[in-house]
């Protein structure tokens, strides 16, 4: 398994710009991948990354590092958005490989916490995140919000 960035890798660009719109974009959001994945790469700012997961050249997953998450909290990042594990890969903890990718790219990028929200719950808690309250979405719907410390 290979974790890769898009920022650091800009040939996989289109790839993946491809693979987060199929998991995660509405035919009303196609251009918010477009656009963030195509601009991260010309960026000098640590923010926004974007990764995918390579088993050999098949994508099995995905993730972002991003400056936040459609979420009232402003005041906290970066966020890690859009984890995705092909559910023929799941149970193997992949997701826990992109996770640490985004840990070490906050922690260089001179961050001290990395932030998510979800409504999952028992999952991110096994990768050191711990819950820190309740955040709010701009189309009214809120999530639950966790950290750890990288």
């Amino acid at each position: 398994m290979e974790v890769m960035s898009i920022k650091k890798s800009p040939e996989y660009k289109d790839k993946a710009i491809k693979y987060f719109q199929s998991k995660w974009a509405s035919t009303n959001s196609m251009k918010v991948y477009d656009d963030c994945i195509t601009n991260c790469i010309t960026t000098s700012s640590p923010l926004p990354q974007w990764y995918l997961l390579l088993n050999r050249d098949e994508i099995i997953g995905c993730a972002g590092l991003i400056t936040n998450d459609f979420i009232s909290r402003m005041d906290l990042y970066p966020w890690v958005c859009a984890l995705y594990i092909e559910k023929e890969f799941r149970g193997n903890a992949y997701g826990s490989l992109l996770l640490e990718k985004a840990k070490i790219d906050a922690k260089i990028g001179n961050f001290s916490y990395l932030y998510l929200c979800t409504d999952h719950i028992g999952y991110y808690e096994k990768y050191g995140f711990k819950y820190i309250g309740t955040g709010y979405h701009p189309w009214g719907e809120s999530s639950r919000i966790y950290s750890v410390e990288v």
